[in-house]
């Protein structure tokens, strides 16, 4: 089996692991902190938007791989895979300590939940046969 439409919003998905990913690793060597955050706000800041990354991206590109798989319409593929994608873009960027109600971080988090649910629904379909 070829794997059509997941790849095209995994690979962008691997650029922004990267990129906060650099993040981390950037400002763990600028303070010399190898391990958790030495109490450092900007060093907890980095890991909780990778974290974060890591916690939604896994899941929900194995969701896609199923449902793709399991003969998903194309459609179905994309959108999930483009609420993810404007998810996991917007979500860093509201994810703030001091404002947990940051409209960019309620938009990346209700993607990454509407990318879930659709998907979920691509594979109820498949799996019932409908």
């Amino acid at each position: 089996m070829s794997f059509v439409v997941t790849p095209i919003y995994a690979l962008p998905l691997a650029l922004i692991f990267l990129v906060l990913w650099f993040r981390v690793s950037s400002i763990r060597s600028a303070t010399g902190v190898s391990f958790g955050d030495a109490g450092n706000v900007q060093i907890l800041h980095r890991v909780r938007q990778h974290g974060n990354f890591m916690e939604w991206v896994p899941f929900v590109l194995i969701l896609m791989i199923l449902a793709e798989v399991m003969g998903a319409p194309a459609l179905y593929l994309h959108i999930g895979g483009a609420l993810l994608l404007i998810g996991r873009i917007v979500h860093p960027f509201g994810l703030k300590a001091d404002n947990a109600a940051h409209p960019l971080r309620i938009i990346g988090n209700s993607a990454n939940l509407l990318a879930v649910l659709n998907l979920m629904v691509c594979l109820g379909v498949n799996i019932l046969g409908l």
